[in-house]
């Protein structure tokens, strides 16, 4: 009897107990069953709050046959949905879809603070190579201007401080190695099994990670993307964000090619830091798309700083001299010296080599991922979040995207991510430092 009591999933499927289960919502949604599916019943055991006796939850899912000549035999899967990326959106969606008692798997390359085809890392883009590490550099950068403005209060230094990059980057990333333990450890305690290497799809319901072969009912993609650099001349020689993040000694003369949010962040960060900082801009003024007047205060402020911006210059080559600096050429000349150039024009999908093609999805010329307003894509089984499918990149989104895909998949509530108030849900956030705080008067 106890033994009995003990064992983790009891599985049922006379008509006996289908009275019992009909009150259950089925984790997947009709509308996206094929008509071979037939339910079955399981029982679920859970232990009680108080640790002690173990009861047992029905909850209702679906055997869904395989297309088959014959069609008489069920097909089995290894679990009912397989992610694959473990960034924001893939792991919200995935330990959602196993709260709702569906089994789950997701794949991610190995840890490493830059992305590359090898390595990657369960938390993403934001927790290791995006907001996170940024925030932290933005902290250390800070302090240089509070000493500067302490003197005005009586402070007073017999020397100036000084900055040790080394120690800044070493604690940066024992920070990061100790968040995707915690998003490790969320995925375990939500029941995901979590497995490591590249997943690429082989067929509508099947991922090889690494040579092995996995089945699932539904796979999502939820890769994210990466940094852009423009094929020129030289470009082997420049450095993006994810870089930039990681470097083993702090610019001393840093080039900065892009006017958007991410390169006026590092250029608040590297100057903070005391390094000498140029940004180069396509247009007239930094930041398109945002409020003229803030556009305005944010530069004008920025360059009070020291920062000094190269309007209407598009990068045209990389040069580099036997001493190893480099040299920017653009439309308008040559500017040499530089022991950094970066790269923050933009972000592409990360979808190269995953075999959606292959398998028939329908992918944009950038490599984003089609899809409709519940996330599936041209493949019915297959499906996709984030910044893989190049809808709006940010955090906040990817995660309201994979919450309402495991609602619609596995939660019988077909759930469309909600992008008309994504303004209110993201806040597109400056972080260059005394800018940021002094916005709040230019908008009041």
């Amino acid at each position: 009897m106890a033994s009995s009591i003990g064992a983790p999933k009891v599985t049922f499927s006379s008509s006996t107990l289908q009275h019992l289960c009909k009150k259950f919502p089925p984790p997947i949604s009709p509308r996206y069953l094929s008509p071979n599916s037939s339910p079955c019943f399981h029982f679920r055991g859970i232990k009680s709050p108080s640790g002690g006796c173990r009861f047992f939850i029905p909850y209702r899912c679906f055997t869904v046959r395989a297309e088959s000549e014959n069609g008489a035999e069920p097909r089995h899967y290894d679990f009912d949905l397989f992610t694959v990326g473990a960034g924001s959106g893939g792991v919200r969606a995935s330990r959602f879809a196993a709260s709702y008692g569906s089994s789950v798997a997701i794949c991610e390359l190995p840890f490493a603070t830059i992305s590359s085809d090898n390595a990657g890392g369960v938390g993403g883009t934001c927790v290791l190579r995006g907001c996170v590490p940024k925030k932290l550099l933005v902290y250390a950068s800070k302090y240089s201007h509070d000493f500067e403005e302490s003197c005005n209060f009586g402070w007073k230094y017999e020397i100036d401080p000084v900055h040790d990059w080394r120690t800044l980057i070493a604690n940066k990333n024992a920070e990061l190695q100790r968040l995707t333990g915690i998003y490790k450890n969320v995925l375990k305690n939500a029941g995901v099994t979590l497995i490591e290497g590249r997943g690429k799809v082989v067929d509508p319901h099947t991922v090889d990670v690494d040579g092995k072969l996995y089945s699932a009912r539904h796979i999502l993609i939820a890769v994210g993307g990466r940094p852009f650099i423009p094929d020129i001349p030289g470009s082997e020689y420049a450095i993006d964000s994810d870089m930039a993040l990681d470097l083993p000694s702090k610019p001393e003369k840093i080039a900065i090619v892009g006017g958007g949010y991410i390169a006026l962040e590092f250029a608040g960060i590297f100057n903070g830091l005391k390094s000498e900082v140029h940004v180069f801009i396509r247009q007239k003024k930094v930041l398109r798309g945002f409020d003229e007047e803030i556009r305005d205060f944010v530069a004008e402020q920025m360059s009070v700083r020291g920062i000094e911006f190269h309007t209407e210059e598009s990068p045209q080559a990389i040069l580099k001299s036997p001493d190893g600096s480099l040299s920017l050429k653009t439309n308008k000349g040559t500017i040499d010296g530089f022991s950094h150039i970066m790269f923050a024009t933009g972000r592409r999908p990360n979808t190269k080599n995953l075999g959606l093609e292959t398998v028939g999805v329908k992918m944009a010329d950038n490599g984003a991922i089609e899809v409709d307003e519940y996330s599936q894509t041209s493949v019915p089984s297959i499906w996709a979040v984030g910044d893989a499918t190049d809808r709006i990149n940010l955090t906040p989104v990817a995660l309201m995207e994979g919450g309402a895909f495991a609602k619609t998949v596995f939660c019988n509530e077909p759930t469309k991510p909600n992008y008309r108030y994504s303004f209110c849900l993201v806040t597109y956030s400056l972080h260059t430092s005394k800018e940021r705080k002094l916005l709040g008067n230019v908008v009041k």
